[in-house]
């Protein structure tokens, strides 16, 4: 993109955003066609819809991409928010056509809903009767969950050579989770490869596992897609409850490595201990919430659902895992379960993972440095005089950092309050708004009521639909992406 002399956008920069969204438009329209495989291979029907559907969003893609191919450069700050906005929206919207297309959803609503779920990786679901969804249907479910859960943006960032955008002001626009805590020894692009590259290995690695454990391939390749994403779409009915403890145990290794930061999973499998300190804080942290969660399940699955201690230790820990890491499946009907459960579980995802980890919510990072700036405020109360710097891996964080934090963590409470408050007045019952408003701003899907445990949102009416997806984009792009196109400022030229 070029940039004329008074600073403005010019209709160039557009040109070059077209190109690179039908860049992705392309990729999208092979992640559809890839469904064929399931298609044909257990004769589904859905081979033609399919099809057509890949066909048509692989070649307008096509045609966007080649119409600006000679529009590269985009220098506008403001166009990385835009852009990053925008891929999420208009993927989503072509993400609608294998379920409408195919009669698997007839409602453009659900379908939107659906698709905005999948490529966010929020896991919240319409669908009543996920057993009788065509294989392509899911496997496109679960597919769109693992491309969304690295970050549509970081695959760009990994894939394309030479975006003309900066690419750091790209990857803190999408901040799916962006460690900026510790220095960058590495190239922007080579960071994200070899993140990419963990990922890939994840998931190919629990593949194996699960076949080894006694899963079929099929099963094993969505179960994995969904779990290592913190996206959680299932493809039983009841989740992830039907299948063995060992695989069970299995899918909550899934989960706990996707809360972890890849980068730092990747130090570790190169052996660079000295690099892993700028994340050991964060790290601690996580283990720490986890396990304190976890035992606190496990005792009261024990003492207050009268679970022997072997199925209170299997679903408190897998459940906790879920919850935590905003993965969102469902190990048993948790709308049953002892009332404080229900509501630590419409707590506990606002922590999520690690930062520059797949899952949502806060991230540890932003938890760690609340709670430490809290601490030292209150010890600035008592010793006026004393300097209490907040420190995050030992060294202090500057007052511009911790500012931010306290900002996205206010305008997350107020997202998360004016959403809930939507909810209501769209008719959903107080109970349901709040547990549905934190299952899709944090990206964990289940709510509270019909919504939670093996419950789906189908009962939702259409603005309720529409509220919760707009609350997926936000949450997934951690709000603030979203309303800085709110503001006449960047609008004006």
């Amino acid at each position: 993109m070029t940039r004329n002399a008074s600073g403005t956008t010019t209709m160039n920069d557009v040109k070059a955003l077209l190109r690179l969204l039908g860049t992705l438009m392309m990729a999208e329209g092979v992640a559809m066609l890839s469904c064929l495989i399931p298609a044909l291979h257990f004769h589904d029907g859905t081979w033609l819809p399919m099809l057509l559907s890949g066909a048509f969003t692989l070649l307008l893609g096509f045609e966007m991409r080649y119409s600006f191919s000679d529009y590269k450069v985009i220098k506008d700050r403001r166009m990385s928010y835009l852009l990053v906005v925008m891929i999420w929206v208009v993927l989503s919207l072509f993400g609608v056509l294998p379920f409408m297309a195919t009669g698997a959803v007839t409602d453009f609503t659900d379908a939107f809903f659906e698709s905005m779920s999948g490529l966010t990786s929020t896991g919240a679901t319409i669908l009543s009767d996920i057993e009788s969804m065509p294989s392509s249907i899911l496997l496109w479910r679960s597919m769109s969950e693992w491309i969304g859960g690295f970050g549509i943006v970081l695959l760009v960032l990994a894939i394309v050579p030479s975006l003309g955008i900066n690419k750091y002001s790209l990857y803190t626009a999408e901040a799916s989770g962006a460690d900026n805590t510790g220095k960058m020894t590495t190239g922007m692009g080579t960071t994200v490869r070899h993140t990419l590259t963990i990922y890939v290995a994840l998931t190919a690695g629990f593949i194996i596992i699960l076949m080894c454990a006694g899963m079929h391939f099929w099963d094993a390749v969505n179960m994995t897609f969904t779990n290592i994403s913190s996206g959680g779409f299932a493809i039983y009915n009841d989740s992830i409850a039907s299948l063995t403890h060992a695989q069970q145990y299995i899918l909550a290794a899934e989960m706990l490595f996707s809360g972890v930061n890849f980068m730092m999973l990747y130090l570790m499998f190169t052996l660079d201990w000295k690099k892993i300190r700028h994340k050991w804080d964060q790290f601690r942290c996580y283990i720490i919430i986890l396990a304190v969660v976890s035992a606190f399940v496990v005792v009261s699955l024990h003492y207050k659902m009268d679970f022997d201690w072997s199925d209170a230790l299997r679903c408190g820990v897998v459940q906790t895992l879920s919850v935590v890491t905003t993965t969102g499946s469902v190990i048993s009907d948790t709308t049953q379960w002892w009332v404080p459960l229900m509501f630590l579980f419409a707590i506990v995802p606002l922590t999520g993972g690690m930062a520059g980890s797949t899952t949502g919510g806060l991230k540890m990072m932003r938890v760690l440095i609340l709670l430490r700036n809290v601490k030292c405020i209150l010890r600035n109360r008592l010793h006026p005089k004393s300097v209490s710097p907040v420190r995050l891996n030992g060294s202090p964080l500057s007052n511009e950092l911790i500012t931010n934090v306290m900002v996205i963590f206010f305008v997350y409470v107020v997202v998360m309050f004016v959403g809930t408050l939507a909810l209501i007045v769209s008719g959903i019952n107080a109970t349901e708004s709040i547990g549905a408003m934190v299952g899709c701003l944090t990206s964990y899907g289940p709510g509270l009521g019909a919504s939670g445990g093996f419950g789906s949102y189908a009962a939702f009416t259409e603005p309720a639909k529409w509220i919760c997806s707009l609350a997926m984009l936000m949450g997934r792009l951690e709000c603030m992406s979203v309303l800085m196109l709110f503001m006449p400022g960047f609008w004006r030229k």
